[in-house]
């Protein structure tokens, strides 16, 4: 695990015990204690020297740190007890799966059973850091099984409360959307519910459990999960499209023509004939079945084929087409009209169900979006990547022009490669004159276009909400500056009165002619007229800083540099002694501006030179970490609360104890709009056993590599 710690702290531990020695322990112990009760004894003094505690907790024992090598630790002995576990299993011929950080997929069905699922899921997530849970319900169209809106959204609420996602997904093969949306999200495991038909019920077909199971390869494993509400009712329904497939019509003709040829051959080999009206209602079966098979096609087919067999072979006489009996021929006549009936009204419901089922799915979906407007929802390139989730596209695009002879812009995008020009497009959706849902990847049906165009119309609104709250952020922007203008105003007044006053005083008591000045007297008169300058010239460089940062014209001139180049240079405004410097010579290179990088450090220390109670110097220590260089500024001073750690990067703030005319309060301000300006952060902390620490982050050079380290690493000057 060298490796891997040295990646979190950017130290490579030179006190380490071989993994063998470790793993062949007959028992381990692990001893836990949260990062900040670890701290608080550094603090007192219980772990290192006092000379070394500054250093170590500033470096390698940061909270950040703490809490991922503490999270290591755990998993590591976590490991290990799976092998104990799994060697356990072994020998007693237990088959079980054990797999981390894995991506797993539910397939709900809108019934009872997807809460055990969503459980079972969740548990199996728990197994290993990192996992992730995605529930998904695909809106069926054959309308086979009904799901529950309202069991749907407790198991919404649920899978969301366990930490996953809820997907709402359209496809009429339902294994095949099933894992085309696994293999769309990179999932590793899909969990589904045991099937709740019957026995007799799988001669439709082997089920989407074994179907996806068959064909989800191996870079997937499905896991066929057992519940309460087996065999209570229909569940995941069978591998079958709102389309009659090809397989079915096949069938549905056989059954429809082969099949009355085989009844009459079977009934003709009987010894004790069932009689007519056994016969008639045995071919009225199979033109039922027909119909329920291959839809209305194939069940008129078995109709008529089943009447003429019936003339031919069971009514006298027989091997003719000619009827003899009055009766058989109303009989088969009443047999034909009531299979044709029968077939139509199966045939009828099918397809009454299927558009009961697509409409459901898209009342669905409306709902949904319906809500987000509710919602205020702004996030245009979520809403596009659900069009694409549901559609099952490769890429969504919504496009835009200023009118009918200017060029299509793109205003958002989801998916590679998404297309420029709606002509371009294999579905595109108009959205009034100029503006266009452009999708690729298949061609739609007809009857998916109308929700097509409510994803459309709300991609339109979400997409003027966003204009909107931009507009609204441009205008608190510059309210936001009549404010700070207004609060210049009053905050200047006395900083800038009370300089000039003495500067103005001085000059007076030097022209005077009343008073014979020593040489002494007059040197103090021109210390206190520099003082007074500096205080000017410090005043109208931070407001000339802050007005660059309010008006956004600050460009930093980022170079490569050493910060033992900067940073003393930064400290030569600080009384000699108050600061205890810690740049260790191995720390690798910054890419800064080195003049805005001057200014930062100076108003940070000099701001925590002016708290610091004065007992011990400013500790600023620099520690690399992987891609970053942190510089901290730690002071012991009374600190600052949380809710007010924000707060005084404000401009014009100035917290608790600020002693008279230690300026405007605009310093940190303009310290942390250089750090983001230089692609840095600028953010406080509370200092263990009190004070405040200011945590300054730059980005290291690129091959900036830091050598091996001793901990704690300390160069005092």
């Amino acid at each position: 695990l060298g490796d891997v710690v040295e990646s979190i702290t950017g130290v490579r531990q030179r006190e380490t015990v071989p993994d063998e020695v470790v793993r062949r322990a007959d028992q381990i112990e692990l001893v836990d204690m949260s990062p900040q009760a670890l701290r608080r004894r550094m603090a007192h003094g219980n772990i290192y020297r006092p000379d070394k505690m500054d250093a170590a907790l500033s470096n390698y024992f940061r909270p950040g740190n703490l809490t991922a090598l503490r999270e290591l630790a755990l998993l590591w002995v976590a490991d290990r007890v799976d092998e104990y576990l799994q060697q356990y299993r072994g020998e007693h011929n237990i088959r079980t799966t054990w797999q981390a950080r894995e991506r797993i997929v539910v397939g709900l069905t809108g019934g009872p059973e997807g809460r055990t699922l969503i459980r079972r899921a969740s548990r199996m997530a728990a197994k290993g850091s990192g996992s992730e849970i995605l529930a998904v319900y695909i809106a069926r169209s054959d309308g086979l099984t009904s799901a529950s809106p309202k069991e749907l959204a407790v198991q919404r609420t649920l899978v969301e409360d366990l930490g996953g996602t809820f997907h709402h997904v359209i496809g009429d093969d339902i294994p095949a959307a099933l894992l085309e949306f696994a293999r769309g999200v990179n999932a590793t495991q899909i969990v589904l519910g045991s099937s709740r038909r019957k026995t007799w019920q799988y001669i439709y077909g082997p089920g989407v459990g074994a179907t996806v199971a068959r064909e989800s390869g191996p870079d997937l494993d499905v896991h066929i999960v057992t519940h309460e509400e087996v065999a209570k009712g229909r569940g995941l329904p069978m591998a079958r499209g709102a389309r009659l497939g090809r397989a079915r019509i096949i069938w549905g003709w056989l059954v429809g023509v082969v099949g009355p040829v085989l009844l009459a051959v079977v009934l003709r080999g009987m010894e004790d004939a069932p009689g007519l009206a056994n016969d008639v209602l045995l071919f009225l079966f199979l033109t039922v079945a027909a119909a329920l098979l291959g839809g209305l096609r194939p069940a008129l087919a078995s109709a008529a084929v089943g009447s003429m067999l019936l003339n031919y072979w069971f009514t006298p006489p027989t091997h003719t087409l000619t009827v003899q009996d009055p009766e058989n021929l109303v009989a088969i006549v009443i047999f034909f009209a009531v299979a044709v009936a029968v077939s139509s009204v199966v045939d009828l419901a099918a397809r009454r169900t299927h558009q009961a089922a697509r409409l459901r799915a898209e009342s669905e979906i409306l709902s949904f979006l319906a809500g987000s407007v509710l919602r205020g929802e702004t996030a245009l390139d979520a809403l596009l990547d659900r069009v694409r989730e549901t559609f099952a596209m490769e890429s969504v695009a919504l496009l835009e022009r200023s009118s009918d002879v200017e060029p299509w812009t793109c205003a958002g995008s989801v998916g590679p490669a998404p297309v420029t020009r709606p002509d371009d497009a294999d579905v595109d959706m108009p959205v009034g004159d100029n503006m266009a849902l452009a999708l690729s990847g298949r061609v739609l049906p007809a009857e998916d276009r109308r929700v097509l165009g409510a994803f459309a119309a709300q991609a339109a609104v979400v997409l003027d909400r966003q204009r909107l709250v931009g507009e609204a952020e441009q205008a608190r922007r510059l309210a936001e500056g009549n404010r700070i203008r207004t609060a210049l105003l009053a905050a200047v007044s006395h900083d800038l009165r009370t300089p000039l006053a003495a500067i103005k005083a001085a000059v007076s008591s030097l022209r005077s002619d009343d008073v014979a000045w020593s040489d002494e007297d007059e040197a103090e008169l021109l210390e206190g007229i520099e003082d007074g300058a500096d205080r000017l010239d410090h005043l109208v460089g931070n407001l000339l800083d802050m007005s660059r940062l309010q008006t956004g014209t600050v460009t930093p001139l980022i170079r490569e540099i050493d910060l033992d180049e900067v940073v003393p240079m930064a400290l030569g405004g600080v009384p000699e002694g108050s600061v205890d410097l810690d740049i260790p010579e191995t720390l690798p290179m910054v890419a800064v501006d080195p003049g805005l990088l001057e200014r930062v450090v100076a108003n940070i220390v000099e701001n925590a030179v002016k708290y610091n109670p004065g007992q011990e110097p400013v500790a600023v220590a620099a520690s690399a970490l992987g891609g970053r260089v942190e510089l901290r500024v730690v002071d012991r001073g009374r600190g600052v609360p949380d809710e007010a750690k924000e707060r005084i990067f404000e401009p014009f703030q100035r917290y608790g104890d600020a002693p008279r005319g230690a300026g405007v309060g605009l310093g940190l301000a303009v310290s942390r709009g250089f750090a983001e300006a230089m692609g840095g952060t600028l953010d406080a902390e509370d200092t263990p056993g009190g004070g405040l620490t200011m945590v300054l982050t730059l980005t290291a050079a690129p091959g900036g590599i830091r050598a091996e380290a001793e901990l704690p690493a300390r160069a005092t000057s």
